[in-house]
C-alpha cells in the first residue's frame, strides 16, 4: 500500500518507524514547517522530519495543507491511504476523500473521550483510570470519525504525562498495521462514536501549570504529574518561580483550626519535604526546581534554601 504520512512531534515518530520497516511503501512525509527555537532563533526540524531524512524519504512542509498547490501535489502522489499522527493542521474534505482508503488518524485517547490537542496530559490531570489509542477514519469534525481499532492501557498510580506519552506512542504503529491489513482484505468494521459521551482535551499552555492552592490536594497532585515534563506545574516562592515535579497527598486528618491559614501556606517543614495547605488535605512537596537552578529532591533544596513555616506560595 502506498502511504503518505502526516505527523510532527515525538509522539508520531514510533508509528512512522513501524511503517517504514513494514512491507508498505511510505511515499512521502508531511510535517509542519521548520520553526525557530530558543534565544538563538536557530531553525529546528520537527522530530518527524528528522526521522524522514534518516530514511531518505521526501519531506513536504506546506504552511497550509489546504493550499491548491499542495493539493495538486497530493493528487500527483496518489497515495492509497494517508496516516495522520498529531500533524497539527486541519485537513480539508478534498484531502480526506482523496486516497482510496481515506485518512486514518492515530489518536491518544479512548474516543470519544478527550478529543483535541492534549489527550495524554489531560487523562492524568482528570484522574482517568484508563487511556489508550484509537485508530479512527477521519472526517471533517475534530476527532469525530468512526472508530476502527482501540487498545486500552490502565494508568499506573504515579503515571505522569511523560510516562503515559511513551507507552501510548508505542501502541500506534502495530495498530495502524493491523488496520491496513484489515482494509486491504475488506474486513474493517467501523463503529460510530457515541457523541453524547465526548469530552475535550484543550490545548496546553505555560499558564496551565500555575498551581491553584484553593483546589483539593488530589487535584493539584494530578496536575503536577500530568504536566511532567511539559509544560510543568509551578507556583511562586517569594517572587521566584518554583516548579513542582513530585508531590503526595496527605489526607485531611487534622482539624480546620489547626491549619486555619490561607491556601498555599507552608504549614510544616521536614528534612526531606514540606507541607502546603490546600482546600482539601495537605500537599507534601518532594521534588522542586527554583528558577535558575536544577531540578532536585526537596531534601537537597532545603539544605540550600531553608524555608520558614507560614511562608505562602502564590
Amino acid at each position: 500500500m502506498k502511504i503518505l504520512f502526516m505527523g510532527t512531534p515525538d509522539f508520531a515518530v514510533d508509528t512512522l518507524r513501524v511503517l517504514m520497516d513494514s512491507r508498505h511503501e511510505v511515499i512521502g512525509v508531511v510535517t509542519q514547517p521548520d520553526r525557530p527555537k530558543g534565544r538563538s532563533g536557530k531553525m529546528q526540524y520537527s522530530p518527524v522530519k528528522d526521522v524522514a531524512l534518516e530514511y531518505g524519504i521526501e519531506v513536504y512542509q506546506p504552511e497550509k495543507v489546504r493550499d491548491e498547490t499542495f493539493i495538486q501535489e497530493l493528487h500527483r502522489m496518489a497515495p492509497d491511504v494517508i496516516v495522520v499522527v498529531a500533524f497539527g493542521q486541519i485537513l480539508s474534505k478534498e484531502i480526506l476523500e482523496l486516497p482510496k482508503y481515506g485518512c486514518l488518524n492515530v489518536h491518544a485517547s479512548l474516543l470519544p473521550k478527550l478529543r483535541g490537542a492534549a489527550p495524554i496530559q489531560w487523562a492524568v490531570i482528570d484522574g482517568e483510570k484508563e487511556s489508550g489509542v484509537t485508530i479512527q477514519q477521519m472526517e471533517e469534525g475534530l476527532d469525530t470519525g468512526d472508530i476502527l481499532l482501540v487498545k486500552k492501557y490502565t494508568l499506573e498510580e504515579k503515571e505522569t504525562g511523560g510516562s503515559l506519552f511513551e507507552k501510548l506512542a508505542k501502541l500506534g504503529g502495530p495498530m495502524i498495521l493491523e488496520v491496513l491489513e484489515a482494509a486491504e482484505k475488506g474486513e474493517l468494521h467501523p463503529v460510530s462514536q457515541e457523541e453524547e459521551k465526548h469530552t475535550y482535551a484543550k490545548k496546553l499552555s505555560k499558564s496551565t501549570g500555575l498551581i491553584d492552592f484553593s483546589k483539593a490536594a488530589i487535584e493539584i497532585e494530578r496536575l503536577i504529574r500530568g504536566l511532567n515534563p511539559w509544560p510543568s506545574a509551578y507556583c511562586y516562592l517569594e517572587g521566584k518561580m518554583l516548579k513542582v515535579w513530585e508531590a503526595e497527598v496527605v489526607p485531611a486528618d487534622f482539624s480546620e483550626e489547626e491549619y486555619a491559614v490561607e491556601y498555599g501556606t507552608i504549614v510544616k517543614v521536614g528534612q526531606d519535604h514540606f507541607l502546603v495547605r490546600t482546600a482539601d488535605g495537605l500537599l507534601k512537596i518532594l521534588s522542586v526546581q527554583l528558577a535558575g537552578k536544577k531540578r532536585m529532591d526537596t531534601a537537597a533544596f532545603l539544605r540550600g534554601y531553608p524555608l520558614k513555616e507560614h511562608t505562602v506560595l502564590k
